[in-house]
């Protein structure tokens, strides 16, 4: 009876409990949100908001204004994002479709070869393969995003294969099995199952590309690494630590964008 009367006092009790109220939509959706796509923007904005006060409270001279004023530093900006953006276009295109075709059946004894080439221009030193493609196109615009592309290359080519390969086969047999040509299971399973990873790889390319395309100043193309290696030849920091920090915020922000189109692109249900 002792038990009897305890479990309909517990049973009594929970049914008088307060019931907590179900999380909003909103708040279910920030809390399954990794910290990164949400933490990445706080560091963002906290060191963009510090460096535009440092921007204007700081007095330069006329060496350093030549730089640093706003219209030659939009231009000097821009032209680094056109370099970078232009080389990942470049390797997208070349890198996807290779990687692709290099899981086939038919050409999967070209695996090793095509990796260990893209794995060269990795490997290389970036000043050395943009001084090497000097030599032989010139300076410039062009020469720069040519090395760009070679140096970037691996991490999207990787990516790719690892990325289709791990699709499971046989969800690409059911899909074959049901009437799905090679070309539609590609593009409608193989594929959406394999952005996430590819993504990722297209991430890595641009921050690297980011980060090296700053080196595209020894060869005369206009990049925020003009800022720096003016600032270390004339001995003038605040060029230096300007164009250290706006390379720094210029690849986090692309990291996070890059991030934004990775978990837009996943399907559901893909971790």
């Amino acid at each position: 009876m002792t038990s009897v009367a305890d479990e309909s006092a517990r049973v009594t009790a929970a049914a008088e409990a307060p019931v907590q109220p179900p999380r909003s939509g909103f708040r279910r959706r920030f809390a399954k949100l990794p910290i990164d796509v949400w933490f990445e923007p706080l560091v963002i904005i906290v060191i963009g908001v510090g460096f535009l006060i440092w921007y204007q409270r700081t007095t330069f001279t006329s060496t350093e204004s030549a730089s640093m004023a706003w219209p030659a530093l939009r231009a000097t900006i821009l032209d680094h994002i056109e370099l970078t953006l232009v080389a990942t276009v470049i390797v997208v295109c070349i890198a996807i479709p290779l990687g692709i075709a290099l899981t086939r059946p038919s050409l999967k004894w070209l695996n090793p070869i095509a990796v260990n080439i893209a794995n060269i221009g990795q490997a290389a030193p970036a000043i050395g393969l943009l001084v090497l493609f000097t030599f032989w196109l010139g300076t410039g615009f062009n020469t720069a995003v040519i090395g760009l592309v070679v140096y970037a290359v691996l991490p999207i080519l990787q990516n790719t294969i690892v990325g289709l390969r791990q699709v499971d086969q046989r969800t690409v047999e059911a899909s074959r099995g049901i009437g799905l040509s090679a070309v539609r299971t590609l593009f409608q399973v193989e594929l959406p199952l394999a952005v996430p990873v590819i993504l990722n790889g297209v991430r890595t390319a641009l921050v690297i590309l980011v980060g090296t395309a700053t080196l595209s100043t020894f060869i005369g193309a206009t990049s925020l690494g003009t800022l720096i290696t003016t600032g270390i030849t004339l001995f003038l920091p605040k060029l230096l630590v300007a164009g250290a920090v706006l390379v720094a915020l210029l690849a986090m922000t692309i990291d996070w964008l890059g991030r934004l189109v990775e978990l837009a692109a996943t399907p559901r249900g893909i971790s």
